[in-house]
């Protein structure tokens, strides 16, 4: 399937692409975003692209995109965008940031990846295949009670603890080694299914985040985007369920807000000490369009705030 950037047109509107600007891609995918912003940049124009996973910086896309002298594109986690733009001497240069949390439709396409529950192939999980743990590693290892926290938190599955128990029961007759045998052993240990959702889904979501630390990443990816960006600058977060949507949306809402709490102390509001953003508009949605002709877009929400 070819790569279809999520809410595209949504994101250069809302990122509003300064001819001059210098900008910065936090997960280049296969650079459809990318692309984008640069055909919006004029010659004086700047792009940083990052991506932790190795397949994505070697792609075909990267290769001819990496020809336009404007564009610079690293692996890197975007949890060391801080270190990396003050590398480039554009700390709190930064006129936009775009972060398009979770995973690729490639990587989800590739059976060899591990990451779909619908493509039989090696429980690897890992979007970076050489600093990372696999899946299959760390399911041979975990705890039962620390399983059943990840599925629970990160994968909000009502049948963790069924589920925690059959992996443990399997792995000490044989390793859990590809996807299908995961997928085999978690429809059997769900007593029902839902209606529109496969039995795996929130499980094989859970496993990719906590072996991929993501939402570690997100938070300190948010923390570091604040301090780079120049007064007017947009960061524009794309997240695919609740658990990342949460974390943004709460950190949007407490950085937008005074920094303390003065009740009825005589201060004035100029000595009040303010967050660093303000939230641009209410949380944006894929339109029908976009989800006919991309499912996957379904379940993206995008999220803007402005450096104040």
């Amino acid at each position: 399937m070819e790569h279809m950037p999520v809410m595209f047109a949504e994101t250069l509107q809302q990122l509003a692409i300064k001819t001059d600007g210098i900008y910065l891609d936090c997960t280049f995918g296969r650079g459809g975003h990318s692309r984008g912003i640069l055909q919006a940049l004029g010659e004086s124009g700047k792009l940083l692209a990052l991506d932790r996973d190795l397949q994505a910086i070697n792609s075909t896309e990267a290769e001819e995109m990496q020809k336009d002298a404007r564009f610079t594109l690293l692996q890197s986690r975007f949890s060391n965008l801080e270190k990396i733009v003050v590398q480039q001497g554009w700390a709190g240069l930064v006129d936009g940031i775009l972060m398009d949390i979770g995973v690729s439709s490639p990587q989800l396409d590739d059976a060899e990846r591990g990451f779909s529950f619908l493509r039989d192939g090696p429980l690897d999980m890992r979007m970076d295949a050489i600093a990372d743990q696999s899946a299959e590693q760390w399911l041979a290892e975990v705890k039962e009670k620390d399983l059943v926290k990840v599925l629970f938190e990160y994968g909000e599955e009502r049948f963790a603890r069924r589920i925690a128990k059959a992996v443990v029961e399997q792995r000490e007759q044989n390793p859990i080694t590809t996807t299908r045998q995961l997928v085999a052993l978690i429809e059997k240990a769900v007593p029902f299914r839902d209606k529109h959702k496969h039995p795996a889904t929130r499980s094989f979501q859970a496993i990719r985040i906590a072996i991929n630390h993501e939402l570690d990443e997100l938070k300190q990816a948010l923390e570091q985007a604040v301090t780079v960006l120049k007064p007017g600058g947009r960061l524009v977060v794309i997240s695919f369920h609740s658990l990342e949507d949460r974390i943004v949306k709460r950190y949007f809402r407490n950085e937008s807000r005074p920094r303390q709490n003065v009740g009825k102390m005589p201060i004035k509001e100029v000595d009040i000490e303010q967050g660093n953003l303000k939230i641009i508009s209410k949380a944006l949605r894929a339109t029908s369009q976009e989800i006919d002709a991309n499912p996957r877009a379904r379940s993206a929400i995008m999220r803007v705030a402005q450096r104040k």
